[in-house]
């Protein structure tokens, strides 16, 4: 039976139920609940479907929201958002009917998933229904986590997430429903995910014997065999056990964050020790993927993967694609983003802001004493990754100079034309060289996008770390903040012989070591949509007006002048998403977060 089918059955008999014949399915669409889990292939379609509904994004779409970026795309709904249209009714960001939905799903599996006959070989039947089970409580966790980081908010002096729904919503259920606390929300997202952890392996993959079969699965006769078929390498790319602990390290990071904390009980401490707890597998911070800041640019390695394979700096992507299709993955990046001679669509425009936020090469932020920064030469002895993630004047791409000022003789000058840059810049970061989007010689390139990697877990752990030890002083797994945020600067190529005189000094202050990890993390997940989130929950300054950088010829000399070019519209009530006005509206007990 298609999806479609039970997606039919359950909305119409949730939803119209005492509807007449108009609203009644035909008979060949009728399937009630029972008869879909007596097939085991339309049953896995609901597991199906909530894969398939993760809010993942895969282009850079919420740092135009932020003073990262901007878009030459006017009509974009996150700019229209960031400068003073979201509202309770009017909100790119809601998760609310999408993630509600796919939990409602996520339970009728759930409570029917004894009920299917996996297998007629017990054994097989049990490691199915493990593996199952295991992913549906793993999602119904991370749809619950978006929940929470778009919806919760205060309520009358109280941090409130959204109803706890763990069972299956029908004609007679009393759908007006308060508001669980925010801290009540993350306990259920602990024991899902604990759930899940305890029924899925750690990462898939094909064991060699009976003898590495898990205890569990030897008191039931089960063999190796049969165990590869259901957690074998051929389920690489679905929920694993790295992957649960992975959400609930960012869940607590979340909850002990300056917007939260003091309406949950989670702790800096514990946020650390789960960021750690997924660190673990790659051995810490000496199992830091060298390259992991450049995932993007490793041609051979994305080339050459295989089904769910992940290479070392990931802990979790989708698949593997290069089609030229609108819908694909293979080409849109650069079709978005190159600059029109390249032709591309210049979409997305990284910030002076941004720009200014990557330190020079020896470590020291540009307006610090001693770096040596240039305001007439301001690209020079930076920090590498502004050049792998940002197209600045002068830059060499394609064998192309993109010369982006308004002094350019072509499209890719400040404003020249609808697709160029408004701020002086185009974007670098998470484009491949080797792709052509020129529609005659057009050339795709495999691409894969991210969800969860292992930086973002590093920088996660540095950030409660220091919270809760301080700079350098480390916790139960041996390494400090410090110690993380020395790893990845390296990694970029900052300082020299291992010297890094400015990290010294913030290790002395804790205030100082908290700007310094944000700022890393700025960089490092730029482009990767989680500075939005990652200023609401620190509680940051929204409303930073967006610069640029027009690039002059006077006297046959480049002059750089910093521009304005968007201003931000953020309330302080924003740090907090609304609560859909319509649902609202529709149920008294249904409190609004504050200010919406």
């Amino acid at each position: 039976m298609k999806l479609k089918n039970i997606l039919a059955f359950v909305a119409l008999v949730t939803t119209f139920s005492a509807c007449d014949d108009l609203f009644e399915p035909s008979v060949e669409n009728a399937q009630t609940v029972d008869v879909v889990f007596k097939n085991p292939s339309s049953a896995q379609g609901i597991l199906g479907y909530a894969y398939a509904n993760l809010p993942f994004e895969t282009k850079s779409t919420t740092d135009i929201a932020t003073d990262d970026a901007v878009t030459n795309d006017l009509e974009s709904g996150y700019r229209k958002m960031a400068q003073g249209s979201w509202t309770a009714s009017n909100d790119p960001m809601s998760q609310w009917v999408a993630r509600k939905a796919t939990i409602q799903y996520l339970n009728i599996f759930l409570e029917n998933v004894e009920s299917v006959k996996w297998s007629a070989v017990p054994h097989k039947q049990q490691m199915f229904k493990d593996h199952v089970s295991g992913e549906a409580y793993a999602l119904r966790a991370l749809n619950m986590y978006y929940l929470l980081r778009n919806h919760g908010g205060w309520v009358d002096g109280q941090l409130l997430g959204v109803p706890i729904i763990t069972y299956t919503e029908g004609p007679g259920t009393d759908f007006n429903k308060a508001r669980d606390t925010f801290q009540a929300c993350v306990e259920q997202i602990y024991a899902d995910l604990d759930a899940a952890i305890e029924l899925l392996p750690l990462t898939y993959n094909d064991l060699t014997s009976n003898d590495d079969l898990p205890a569990k699965y030897k008191a039931i006769d089960a063999n190796y065999v049969d165990y590869n078929v259901m957690f074998g390498a051929a389920m690489r790319g679905r929920i694993d056990g790295l992957i649960c602990k992975a959400i609930k390290a960012q869940t607590a990071l979340l909850a002990s964050s300056p917007a939260f904390r003091d309406g949950t009980q989670v702790t800096s401490e514990e946020a650390a020790n789960l960021a750690a707890d997924v660190l673990e597998f790659v051995g810490g911070v000496s199992g830091m993927d060298p390259q992991g800041h450049r995932w993007y640019m490793q041609k051979e390695i994305i080339n050459s993967l295989e089904g769910g394979e992940n290479p070392k700096e990931i802990i979790w992507r989708g698949g593997n694609s290069n089609g030229t299709a609108d819908y694909d993955f293979g080409l849109s990046q650069e079709l978005d983003n190159f600059p029109p001679t390249l032709y591309g669509n210049g979409r997305i425009n990284p910030s002076q802001n941004l720009v200014d936020a990557f330190p020079m090469a020896n470590g020291y932020p540009i307006e610090a004493s001693g770096s040596g920064y240039s305001k007439n030469n301001p690209y020079a002895d930076r920090d590498p990754r502004l050049s792998e993630y940002v197209m600045y004047n002068g830059t060499i791409y394609r064998d192309t100079e993109i010369i982006t000022g308004s002094y350019s003789a072509d499209d890719n000058g400040l404003n020249k034309i609808a697709n160029s840059t408004r701020t002086g810049y185009y974007l670098r970061k998470l484009l491949r060289d080797d792709c052509n989007p020129n529609s005659t010689q057009q050339l795709a390139q495999f691409h894969y996008p991210v969800y969860i990697r292992f930086t973002e877990i590093f920088l996660a752990y540095a950030e409660a770390a220091n919270e809760a030890w301080g700079p350098k002083n480390a916790g139960p797994d041996g390494y400090s903040a410090y110690d993380v945020i020395k790893a990845i600067r390296q990694r970029a190529g900052i300082g020299s012989n291992g010297s890094d005189p400015y990290l010294e000094t913030c290790a002395g202050d804790p205030e100082m070591m908290r700007q310094l990890i944000r700022n890393e993390r700025r960089i490092e997940m730029c482009f990767e949509n989680k500075r939005f989130w990652d200023l609401r929950r620190w509680k940051a300054d929204l409303n930073v007006p967006v610069k640029g950088m027009d690039v002059k010829m006077v006297g046959g000399n480049l002059q750089y002048d910093v521009i304005d070019v968007e201003n931000r519209n953020y309330k302080d009530y924003m740090y907090y998403g609304p609560i859909p006005d319509t649902e609202v509206k529709k149920w008294s007990n249904l409190y609004q977060n504050q200010g919406w």
